[in-house]
């Protein structure tokens, strides 16, 4: 190349590139031809590297080869460009400076590329070495140079190639990949590209089948009989989703971007031509057709793979039993006697799965007669769905143990879907509520899984109480179906619980369910967030609540079955949002109304004297001396007592006895019962703005409010008790926490100052892209003593101290506050008091000012 040209060339070749990448870009978004983007877009690659290489003094000295996905003939927008320049042996004088200008010109006009410059030992060294540099060079095209030196490459690969070795090496490679990944399809912001059902998958397949030589694509596979015309045309279908999937992150994002982030959701459903719907979101139908095609993938690669690895290894010994007319086990996987075992009595399919319960020493279904139930899936359809056999053996899956693993696999093959269409129609559905973390179908899954482990032995010590619970409930496959159609009619607009109710009560009758049988599976589909609800935001110590959800749940047995589910679904819902404080508040509701439902209602005086009767017992228990309560108690009115359980009574007196009338402000901190948080006891004179105060204080140490039960007693005392979360960073001493807590605190409530807010914290990305309409409402309560707050928002730090703050400001006070943070949402409730409530204009400002103060 002329020396005093490079730059004009260097100039022409990054202009040409960048004006015919864009003119491909815009094909692609009116085309929508992903196969057409990443071939024309690599033969534009393939020329520009030509052109800089015949440049350069290099013509046959080495070979320039493209490697990877490139050399596969694909290149995504952002992709990067892998070359290898193979090298002679001996390496020619002065060939490495010439090769290290190539390189260098190619990032100048704008190419990204990877490379690695090897001899054909190096190659062949590293590949041994290395099952990604023997898989990077398995595809591989010549685009200039020695073509010698690139057949020699291909012969010696060849030589040395170990297919046995290989085909493990990948198997495990994309196990790991998948544990990597979660082990699952349905995390919240999925790569398209490694996640179970990604491009990767379909990759795994096409070089296993080409190292075993088998063909390097479907249609050699097709004529190798390795898979059929009906799943070559599955799979291609689910290969372009991927691909335009794929390209639209990368061309929205603006540079290699294979995850589909919360950023990035909506635009790319944009470009899909989704729009937002009633109860569902563009980008969740757009997560659902990602799932639904990753699903395909994750099924054929499960059916493909075992058959590639029955093609190369000769066979094996086989250990057979016979476990009835229709099936037998071969070296302990679920086989069938006749390969149209499904097509002749599709009622076989239920039966495979319940084989496989009944005989746990089973793996899985064998390579054969996975293919034949897939493929059967079609015969279930309404003659199916109404044949009495059919409704037999499904109840009796869920009567036996090994359900969960059963429900699991009936979802990955499609077995679920078409038995129930109400439960096809949300698999792949992802929720955008931030809490849920799973797809519709896999959350319920996961509640039926978790109520089935209430009720496994083995796992009794992780919730001894709902074990037992569970073991002396009469037909706990009622819990199961309940859990199933919990959720079952989510997205479709409307209250999702009344629209389950439905289908549970259809289910129920069509398969013979007696009438009270249904009747409870349909109360608690119906019913399944009310006790969740009731515990978290409302006041599970007052009598009246307690009587209020006894009515709704009316017997024993109802209350059981939705404490089980209740616990199931928060469970379900995401690893972080269960913890023990949720757990003590469900567990609390459920005694208290056992006991109203028992004695056949509640008397409030008798409640409170037991109450107090129970904290006395405490307090002697603490050698407290007899009587010290009273000088307490005897300024505290019976509310103080409805809001407050024995234990906490007891507390109170305990450290308070002594000190009833203290001018300085009291804090006593404790560890909460099974160490989730810490309590907080706040005991001074009462003053406006103090419960403000306080919240500012947890707000800038970044401690968390879940409960806040605010006092004032007779002589004008605040006693306050606050249940608190620390920090997730932290993880030195509770005893230094506590000190902290008593000291700053207290110090923080004497500043007579203006209130130091704490700094606002940023949103999570995922609520900056799936806000929430925040919602507030105010209205009286039940005795219309008070007046209820209730606010639904997206979370941030410092959120709750700039609310209290707020009706500090209107003169408002409040009595009590339940703080429900589900992963970044909340939904809080306040009980307050004050003249500004009942005026119509400050109310409606109140609310006004609220609102703007939630919205993010």
């Amino acid at each position: 190349m002329n020396q005093a040209a490079p730059f004009d060339l260097t100039r022409q070749w990054r202009n040409q590139l960048a004006e015919r990448r864009a003119a491909l870009f815009t094909s692609y978004a009116k085309e929508r031809d992903a196969h057409a983007l990443l071939r024309q877009h690599c033969q534009l690659v393939d020329q520009t590297l030509r052109s800089v290489w015949q440049s350069l003094p290099l013509g046959q000295q080495a070979a320039l080869i493209a490697v990877g996905g490139y050399g596969r003939g694909e290149l995504f927008p952002h992709s990067d460009i892998d070359l290898l320049i193979l090298l002679p042996e001996p390496v020619p004088t002065g060939l490495n400076p010439t090769i290290e200008q190539f390189i260098s010109l190619l990032w100048d006009i704008g190419l990204e590329v990877g490379h690695s410059v090897r001899s054909l030992t190096e190659c062949i060294s590293e590949a041994e070495a290395d099952v990604t540099v023997e898989t990077t060079l398995l595809e591989n095209r010549l685009l200039a140079g020695n073509i010698p030196l690139y057949d020699e490459l291909n012969r010696t690969l060849l030589l040395h190639r170990d297919a046995f070795t290989f085909l493990e090496a990948k198997q495990l490679e994309q196990q790991q990949r998948h544990n990597r990944y979660f082990g699952v399809a349905n995390n919240l912001e999925p790569n398209v590209k490694e996640s179970p059902g990604g491009l990767r998958d379909l990759h795994t397949i096409l070089w296993i089948s080409k190292a075993i030589g088998l063909g390097d694509n479907w249609d050699a596979l097709v004529r190798r009989g390795i898979l059929t015309a009906a799943e070559s045309r599955l799979l291609q279908h689910s290969v372009r989703q991927l691909e335009r999937l794929r390209i639209d992150l990368h061309l929205a994002a603006h540079r290699r971007e294979d995850r589909l982030i919360f950023d990035l959701q909506q635009s790319v459903a944009r470009a899909w031509g989704l729009v937002d719907e009633p109860g569902k979101r563009a980008s969740e139908q757009l997560m659902q057709l990602y799932f639904r095609a990753a699903r395909t993938v994750i099924q054929l690669n499960g059916i493909l793979l075992p058959n590639l690895r029955g093609r190369l290894y000769s066979p094996v010994p086989r250990i057979t039993q016979t476990l009835n007319e229709r099936f037998y086990s071969v070296n302990d996987m679920l086989a069938i006697s006749k390969p149209d075992t499904f097509e002749r009595e599709p009622s076989a399919i239920f039966e495979a799965f319940l084989l496989l319960q009944r005989h746990p020493e089973l793996t899985g279904i064998a390579p054969r007669a996975l293919r034949a139930l897939w493929h059967a899936r079609s015969r279930i359809n309404e003659r199916f769905r109404r044949n009495p056999k059919n409704h037999a053996l499904f109840l009796q899956l869920f009567r036996e143990p090994g359900l969960t693993r059963s429900l699991r696999r009936m979802n990955l093959y499609g077995v679920l879907g078409k038995y129930l269409p109400a439960f096809g129609r949300i698999v792949g559905q992802m929720q955008h509520d931030l809490f849920h973390v799973y797809t519709v179908d896999e959350h319920i899954l996961m509640v039926v899984r978790n109520l089935r482990r209430f009720a496994v032995p083995a796992f009794n010590h992780e919730y001894p109480f709902l074990s037992r619970l569970i073991n002396d409930f009469d037909k706990p496959e009622l819990l199961y179906f309940a859990g199933l159609f919990h959720d079952i009619a989510k997205g479709r607009g409307g209250n999702h619980s009344e629209l389950g109710m439905s289908d549970a009560r259809q289910f129920c009758e069509s398969h013979g369910l007696s009438v009270e049988d249904a009747d409870l599976v349909e109360w608690l589909v119906g019913e399944h967030l009310t006790m969740s609800s009731i515990a978290q935001k409302e006041d599970i110590y007052d009598p009246e609540v307690v009587q209020r959800f006894a009515d709704i749940v009316k017997t024993p047995r109802r209350l059981t079955a939705l404490y089980l589910l209740t616990v199931a679904d928060i469970r379900g819902t995401s690893p972080k949002v269960w913890n023990a404080w949720k757990g003590k508040l469900l567990e609390d509701l459920y005694h208290a109304t056992l006991r109203v439902l028992r004695r056949g209602g509640i008397d409030v005086e008798s409640e409170l004297e037991e109450r107090k009767a129970q904290a006395r017992t405490i307090l002697r228990l603490f050698a407290v001396p007899e009587g010290a309560e009273e000088k307490l108690w005897k300024e505290l009115d019976t509310v103080y007592f409805l809001r407050h359980e024995a234990k906490e009574i007891a507390w109170h007196a305990r450290l308070l006895n002594r000190f009833v009338h203290v001018d300085e402000p009291m804090v006593r901190a404790r560890l909460a019962e099974g160490h989730e948080g810490i309590q907080v006891l706040v005991y001074a004179h009462d003053r406006p703005e103090l419960f403000a105060r306080i919240c500012a204080f947890f707000g800038r140490t970044r401690y968390s409010i879940v409960d806040a039960k605010v006092y004032t007693s007779r002589h004008g005392y605040a006693l306050d008790t606050f249940h608190v979360f620390i920090p997730e960073h932290h993880d030195g001493d509770y005893r230094d926490l506590i000190n902290f807590i008593e000291f700053e605190l207290a110090a923080a409530i004497q500043d007579t100052g203006p209130i130091a807010l704490p700094p606002e914290g940023r949103i999570s990305r995922h609520l900056k892209h799936f806000p929430i309409q925040p919602q507030v409402q105010i209205r009286p309560d039940d005795r219309d003593d008070y007046f209820v707050l209730s606010i639904v928002a997206g979370d941030r730090p410092g959120l709750l101290a700039q609310l209290t703050k707020l009706l500090s400001d209107y003169r408002i006070d409040v009595h009590s506050a339940k703080i429900m943070t589900l992963g970044g949402r909340i939904e809080d409730s306040f009980l307050l008091s004050g003249t500004g409530l009942k005026d119509a204009k400050t109310l409606l400002n109140l609310e006004s000012d609220l609102l703007q103060v939630l919205s993010v």
